[in-house]
């Protein structure tokens, strides 16, 4: 149970994390500048594809834990 516990939540945060960073450099190479002064329509934008980022880096995250065979029916 604990071990499972592990896996969900590094197996959630790495998802999040590694889809927040594609966020920011997509965001990048498109020139949006998510730290600029103000908050104008790049800045925005770009904010916007980092949270997708993370949201569609968690989703699948956790379609990859849904797939792996679950331990407790062995």
């Amino acid at each position: 149970m604990a071990n499972q516990l592990l896996v969900e939540g590094i197996s959630d945060a790495v998802g999040f994390v590694g889809g927040a960073l594609a966020g920011f450099w997509l965001s990048h190479i498109l020139g949006l500048d998510i730290f600029a002064d103000g908050y104008g329509n790049a800045s925005i934008f770009g904010i916007l594809l980092v949270g997708l980022g993370g949201g569609g880096g968690l989703h699948m995250a956790r379609r990859w834990r849904r797939a792996r065979p679950d331990p407790d029916e062995e």
